[in-house]
């Protein structure tokens, strides 16, 4: 009987209070008649909340009221005592701000720096300025202890090099859990983006048999030394993915748009900050896309979407809030200014769109004017290096984004389908079948945030595209283990004839660091296609 009744305190559905009736149980309460518990084993309080800083986590909970009874769990960030009084910031993660506990001495005794506690008391409105409310402290539980004098985490300020020997310690520092906390709210805003233009999530592998990009950049998955080689875990060598973009193509073909986001590995030998060995990106795939010209329209509409949500959200101004007073400490980083103005240049629109041969063209002009000096040389059939983009971002984007379009055949992948074959606005065939159409994404400092490209939807094309890119056994008959012939299959079984952009689909993709890469080409089955690649 009790069982039932608690049962009924979480609101038992209405076809079954004849059931619950007939064992005497009162009637259900109304919703308004009761207040939910502020905080519980479900939802605990977080300083974000108590603060007011972001919604309740459930819907039925409501702020504390003024002495109303709570417990609050976090680290003690700092500990002031004084003869009769004493006070502990404690720290949660939830927010860059600390919610203060007023403690007798005797609760403070042994308390120090890094300690994860449990407070319980009254939630009480501040004699002081800087919030509203404090917690005036009843018991005082010591959950985890934490000496000071060794902890590798200080309150003097601290190198991020030297905070990356610690990294299982260093995500507790304040700004450190924002930044946690930004990526959270970032993908869940591209998520919400996807969800809300009909693309359909999707895992693909992270152990496969195909280096999509053919760059040979790849970790190998291998057993322990111990076994013999004849004898392979998988019976063939398998990698760790460099990107999902070409698995994503075979989904595309069943629902249309597609999208992940999914560890990927890079072997590049580059220690630099450019360089990560494994990041997360976000691939997405389009089937029925027209032009080169409609990926960059969606990806210049998810980023602004992204950047519009972040510059409202409280963790972006508490982002704002968190540069301008590390760049007091390092000026090294980031400023808040600089910060802000980065966001808003992805919210104002629309971004200029130069081809490769004008952007080159602009780079010469600005060698021979004296207006800019390079330590690269820019040359047509060259790739645009990091302070080539830099300078185009400044310039060409007025310093925001800017696409830069159609770059040379042989600098790009093998998928790439040719400018003359991807777009209706080609005016110069012989110029047009040396490039393929693609684009990437420029922005200041960052240099490349997304790129992209059409893809060839022809098998006799592609193949000899895999031919110049020495991928000699993609030309072989049969589908093998360790080869791109299952990606060939995509173009033998079903494909359209893409003669012209309106008798096929087109399939585009987003890809990059923070996005880095854009590509788009047709898909079996359906004619071309675009895929969109973002990495994050």
């Amino acid at each position: 009987m009790q069982s039932l009744r608690r049962a009924r305190a979480f609101r038992l559905p209405r076809r079954f209070f004849p059931l619950a009736n007939a064992y005497g149980s009162a009637p259900a309460p109304a919703p308004w008649a009761c207040r939910a518990r502020y905080g519980s084993t479900l939802s605990p309080p977080t300083i974000a909340t108590l603060l007011r800083q972001t919604p309740p986590p459930l819907a039925t909970l409501q702020p504390p009221s003024s002495g109303e009874t709570l417990t609050l769990n976090g680290f003690v960030r700092s500990v002031r005592k004084q003869k009769r009084v004493a006070f502990a910031a404690i720290g949660d993660g939830s927010s860059l701000q600390t919610v203060q506990a007023v403690l007798t001495p005797e609760q403070a005794d042994g308390l120090s720096t890094g300690m994860a506690v449990a407070i319980g008391g009254r939630w009480t409105p501040s004699r002081g300025s800087e919030q509203s409310h404090e917690l005036q402290a009843e018991t005082v539980r010591i959950l985890g202890e934490n000496d000071a004098t060794t902890s590798p985490l200080q309150k003097k300020y601290q190198t991020q090099e030297y905070l990356r020997t610690f990294p299982h310690l260093r995500s507790r520092l304040p700004f450190n859990s924002l930044l946690l906390r930004l990526r959270s709210q970032v993908t869940a805003q591209v998520t919400s983006y996807f969800a809300n233009h009909g693309f359909i999530q999707a895992h693909p592998p992270i152990i496969t048999s195909s280096d999509c990009e053919g760059a040979g950049e790849v970790f190998t998955v291998a057993p322990e030394p111990s076994q013999p080689s004849e004898d392979a875990f998988f019976g063939s060598p398998k990698y760790l993915t460099v990107s999902s973009q070409l698995h994503l193509e075979a989904l595309a073909q069943s629902v249309g748009r597609v999208w992940s986001l999914s560890p990927t590995f890079r072997a590049e030998k580059s220690d630099t900050a450019r360089h990560l060995s494994e990041f997360y990106m976000l691939e997405a795939e389009l089937a029925f896309v027209e032009k080169v010209s409609n990926v960059m329209d969606v990806v210049e509409a998810m980023l602004r979407t992204v950047a519009t949500d972040l510059q409202s959200s409280h963790v972006g101004k508490e982002m704002l809030e968190s540069r301008e007073r590390h760049h007091k400490e390092d000026d090294t980083c980031v400023s808040h200014t600089v910060l802000a103005q980065r966001w808003q240049g992805l919210v104002d629109g629309p971004w200029p769109r130069i081809t490769y041969n004008d952007a080159i063209q602009h780079l010469k002009e600005a060698i021979g004017a004296g207006t800019a000096e390079f330590e690269f040389t820019p040359g047509e059939g060259d790739g645009l290096q990091t302070e080539h983009e830099r300078y185009l971002a400044e310039t060409v984007g007025r310093g925001g984004p800017v696409f830069v379009t159609d770059y040379p055949r042989n600098i790009k992948p093998f998928y790439m389908a040719p400018s003359n074959e991807a777009t209706d606005e080609a005016t110069d065939d012989a110029q047009k079948a040396q490039t393929v159409a693609c684009f990437d994404l420029l922005v200041p400092e960052i240099c490349e945030l997304v790129g992209g490209s059409m893809r060839e939807h022809r098998l006799a094309e592609l193949l000899d595209s895999m031919e110049e890119h020495d991928l000699a056994s993609a030309s072989t008959a049969h589908v093998s283990e360790g080869s791109l012939q299952w990606y060939l299959d995509l173009r033998r079984y079903g494909s359209g004839s893409a003669t012209s952009e309106t008798s096929s689909a087109s399939r585009g993709g987003i890809s990059g660091a923070t996005a880095d890469g854009l590509q788009r080409s047709p898909m079996p089955g359906v004619g071309r296609r675009n895929h969109m690649v973002l990495q994050v």
